[in-house]
């Protein structure tokens, strides 16, 4: 499966968070560390949710990057 991923910069680190996977997060203190961990932050999730017996969300999220003239 492909799940799109949102990173941001906050303040001292990163987030990450998978929008079809609500409450999957992951911080990390560089960009690579952060997809590392949200990586298995994902991983993690999925399994959780195959031991309670819950469906799996299928990746549903689009991601485009919108050009704006300042």
């Amino acid at each position: 499966m492909r799940y799109a991923i949102v990173l941001e910069k906050a303040e001292n680190n990163y987030s990450a968070y998978v929008p079809d996977l609500p409450g999957c997060v992951a911080t990390g203190h560089t960009v690579e560390e952060t997809e590392r961990e949200i990586r298995e932050a994902i991983e993690f999730h999925i399994e959780g949710l195959r031991e309670d017996g819950l469906l799996i969300p299928q990746p549903a999220s689009i991601v485009e990057y919108l050009e704006i003239a300042a």
